[in-house]
Formats: C-alpha cells, structure tokens, sequence
C-alpha cells in the first residue's frame, strides 16, 4: 500500500547544460517546424476557404484532412523529439554517448 507520510523529496537528478542546450535547440526547430504547418493551415482557412471546402479522399474536406494530419504531425514530432533527445551529450567532445 501506497505511504502517504511526509517523506522527504528525491535527490534532484544533476543538470547537464550541454544536454539541455541540445535539446532546447532541437525543441526549438520541431516548434517553428510545426508553427508553420499550423499556420499555413490557418492561412489557408482564412484565404483560400474553397480550397479547404474540396473533397479529395473518401468524402472528407481538405480542412479535415489538414486537421487530422495536424494531429498525427504533432505526435509524430514528439516521438522524433524523444529519439533525439534520448542521450546526454559527452563533456569530452560533445558527442552523444552512443554515437561511437
């Protein structure tokens, strides 16, 4: 059964500035990679709406689709965002620690 004492915290885990610039970075570049996508979407919506209004696939509009493949983008970039950032970088050269 789960302690519901006053335990004291955990040690907090050591902060690896290397690492955490590397994937601050990255984080950074699927961000605006995502943005653009997104605000493509919306320009789209907001300036082409007979675009979006056609029906390539299955009966389903383009604005559907855009959306769906918004969703499925975003997924897909936090697993991209998880691979990469999976290893802390070496002090010694600034390779990752598998990379050998």
């Amino acid at each position: 059964m789960a302690d519901f004492g006053t335990s004291p915290l955990p040690d907090k885990e050591p902060e690896d500035v290397a690492t955490s610039v590397r994937n601050s970075r990255i984080g950074l570049i699927l961000f605006f990679l995502y943005s653009a996508a997104y605000f493509s979407f919306i320009a789209l919506n907001a300036f082409r709406p007979n675009l979006m209004e056609e029906t390539p696939f299955a009966g389903l509009n383009i604005a559907i689709l855009y959306g769906l493949a918004l969703i499925v983008g975003a997924f897909v970039l936090s697993i991209i965002y998880g691979w990469l950032c999976r290893n802390p970088v070496r002090k010694s050269d600034g390779v990752r620690e598998d990379a050998q």
